[in-house]
């Protein structure tokens, strides 16, 4: 069945929008160059604290309690900064993530010990909590709901293919010889030539171009107020999404899938060095797989989600979810004896089966939950309520592959993404039913 918007024309793009999405993508995915690096520097990191006599698995498990004290602050940040970006505008939101990350990814760069790596780090993901929540905010500014889907998709990519590229770009910096402070510098000038460009041509709608406003998806949460007077506060806007049975069943969705890409995108590195026996220009090089086929993954399950139909995210979110069991439970039975490529083609399975739907949730869905009024709120509530999980991939994934191994961990990981597909089994459940009473999609018989 075709989507419900088919028969619409299709929206008209200028070069200020092709500009805007491209700005947007370059801009956030650089927010990687400060972001990916901890990962790709954790090995070294490790063994320079190693030299300094701590040993080798209490620098990981400090190490690794770091990153999840980073996770919460992400968390943390990202409640609020929905409502900021709905309250102010995404444009203030997303510079002012570009320039604060850039600030502690220096402090931590001149830091020499776990104190400042602590404060630096926390800093760096509470202030890089704003940028998602802006980009949405702009997102629902300058493009109608019937290209939601494709715009998001395209945006997606920009954490996938930037996480990517901007390890890639680390890979040949360690190999030519550059140590973990090198790295960490390289991308603070990076992402700070990406802001100059933002700063300079991104605007928050298309009416500072003299453009005629998008259309809204009249199914959202706030369509009975989008047309009043006033606009609802960001009380209004919290009651809304928490008093939605849908909403909720997307947060639990995001609670198991963020948990699962947060601890691939902190551990692969680590595992590719310790289990695969990579060097550290290798294992970041190798990491990139993740977000590489994870990238193929959002553009796939975004085109398809369209032909699909009113449950097309639904479906592929289930499905999705169900083949990352798969690949989980195949890399719990790689051990260290395995040809390489067999851990590296399962991460990219599990990447393709969980990224693509993973994006759905805080980028295309928050957009038809939020609508205008609320759609960088409904964004950073999904994200925070799923990093809120993603703490874990931190200090407890790493306990769990010190004390036990990777592949107990990789068995672990295995359950959450079963758990999780019971979630989306749910709501895919839920939105059939939802389909059926406003008409989208007809009873089966005898239903």
């Amino acid at each position: 069945m075709k989507p419900a918007h088919a028969h619409s024309a299709p929206p008209r793009l200028t070069r200020w929008h092709v500009l805007t999405i491209s700005l947007l993508f370059l801009g956030y995915g650089g927010y990687y160059f400060c972001r990916s690096d901890y990962s790709v520097a954790l090995p070294l990191i490790i063994a320079e604290e190693v030299r300094k006599g701590t040993p080798a698995n209490v620098a990981q498990v400090r190490l690794g309690t770091i990153a999840s004290f980073g996770v919460l602050a992400y968390a943390i940040g990202k409640f609020p900064s929905g409502g900021l970006a709905d309250r102010f505008g995404g444009r203030r939101n997303f510079l002012g993530g570009m320039f604060g990350s850039i600030l502690f990814t220096v402090l931590f760069m001149l830091g020499g010990g776990f104190p400042v790596f602590t404060l630096a780090w926390l800093g760096n993901r509470l202030v890089q909590s704003l940028g998602w929540a802006g980009l949405v905010k702009v997102t629902s500014r300058w493009f109608s709901y019937t290209a939601y889907g494709s715009v998001m998709a395209v945006l997606s990519l920009s954490y996938l293919f930037g996480d990517a590229i901007s390890r890639a770009i680390m890979s040949l910096l360690l190999a030519h010889g550059f140590g973990w402070r090198g790295v960490f510098g390289a991308g603070a000038g990076l992402l700070s030539m990406l802001l100059l460009c933002n700063l300079i041509f991104l605007r928050d709608s298309p009416q500072s171009y003299h453009l005629p406003p998008p259309e809204e998806n009249p199914l959202n949460l706030f369509s009975d107020v989008s047309a009043a007077a006033t606009r609802p506060g960001m009380a209004a806007i919290f009651r809304t999404l928490l008093s939605s049975y849908a909403f909720w069943l997307v947060c639990g969705l995001s609670l198991g899938t963020t948990l699962l890409r947060e601890t691939f995108n902190l551990w692969i590195p680590t595992y590719f060095t310790q289990m695969v026996g990579m060097t550290g220009a290798q294992a970041a090089g190798g990491s990139a797989l993740f977000p590489l086929f994870g990238g193929l993954s959002v553009l796939f399950a975004g085109f398809l989600s369209d032909y699909l139909g009113p449950e097309g995210r639904s479906r592929i979110l289930f499905g999705g979810l169900c083949f990352s069991v798969l690949a989980l439970l195949g890399l719990a039975e790689v051990t260290m004896h395995a040809a390489r490529f067999v851990p590296l083609a399962l991460v990219a399975a599990v990447a393709f089966c969980l990224l693509g739907p993973y994006s759905y949730l805080a980028g295309a869905m928050a957009l038809d939950f939020g609508g205008k009024e609320g759609s960088a709120t409904a964004s950073g509530m999904i994200d925070g309520f799923g990093y809120l999980a993603g703490i874990l991939s931190g200090n407890a994934m790493a306990h769990l592959a010190v004390s036990y191994g990777w592949q107990t961990m990789f068995l672990v990981l295995a359950g959450v993404a079963g758990l999780t597909s019971v979630v989306g089994g749910l709501a895919l459940w839920q939105q059939h039913r939802r389909a059926i009473a406003i008409g989208l999609l007809r009873p089966a018989e005898g239903q």
